[in-house]
């Protein structure tokens, strides 16, 4: 069996990343971060996920990210809502968590290395995204070739490893639309920036509103419970 370690956030991207992998016949390692996000619930979904999928170890890593603070997600800095979709990708905005792709790929790599899987798949978009520098194409190429400058097994040309972004391309409805090929239960993801007291989605900010907005385009029923 090839082996792959799987970013997991708990939400369709990274869910539908690790649907994709399982289907192209890996093992799947699951990996998440407890990294200070103030929607924390999404931990609880990525141990759901890595269950549905069979994962051979699921790993949450703690990384206090509020220490640094500088975004929305990790510091007292409010949540936009109710944006247009088309002033999502105008600038890179407040739940930008600095470097944060970076950071996970690093201990992705890191694993990825002491298992021996030359593959990491991370659910990146560049298309229905909200303008987040590390979801581009060229900065996937760019971690993918210092992934092979900077490890032993690289070095030694014993592993190349590859990371692999299966929905670059996609919009959120098509990614929707293949996971649900796939038999995804997106029931159990989460996406909501803004967790709401009674467990809902809050339906406002910028995640939620790419998630009505990718099921809806999709025509598949949302199974999401929203505050708003």
């Amino acid at each position: 069996m090839k082996r792959a370690v799987v970013l997991s956030s708990g939400g369709i991207d990274s869910t539908t990343a690790m649907a994709i992998a399982k289907s192209d016949s890996y093992e799947v390692y699951s990996l998440s971060f407890n990294y200070g996000q103030r929607h924390k619930i999404e931990l609880e979904m990525a141990k759901k996920i890595a269950d549905f999928f069979g994962a051979v170890k699921h790993i949450i890593i703690d990384i206090d990210l509020r220490k640094f603070g500088g975004s929305a997600l990790t510091a007292d800095i409010a949540v936009p809502k109710d944006r247009q979709i088309v002033d999502m990708t105008k600038e890179i905005p407040v739940t930008y968590v600095p470097a944060r792709n970076t950071i996970f790929l690093s201990f992705a790599l890191a694993w990825a290395e002491v298992i021996n899987a030359d593959t990491i798949f991370i659910g990146v978009n560049a298309l229905d995204y909200s303008g987040y520098p590390d979801c581009r194409p060229e900065y996937i190429r760019a971690f993918e070739e210092m992934a092979n400058l900077a490890t032993k097994a690289g070095v030694e040309g014993k592993m190349q490893f590859k990371i692999k972004t299966p929905l670059i391309n996609m919009t959120k409805a098509e990614i929707i639309k293949k996971g649900s090929e796939l038999d995804v239960d997106y029931s159990l993801t989460w996406s909501c920036y803004d967790p709401q007291p009674d467990g809902t989605h809050c339906g406002r900010c910028d995640s939620c509103l790419l998630r009505k907005k990718g099921f809806k385009e999709a025509g598949i029923k949302d199974p999401t419970r929203y505050a708003a």
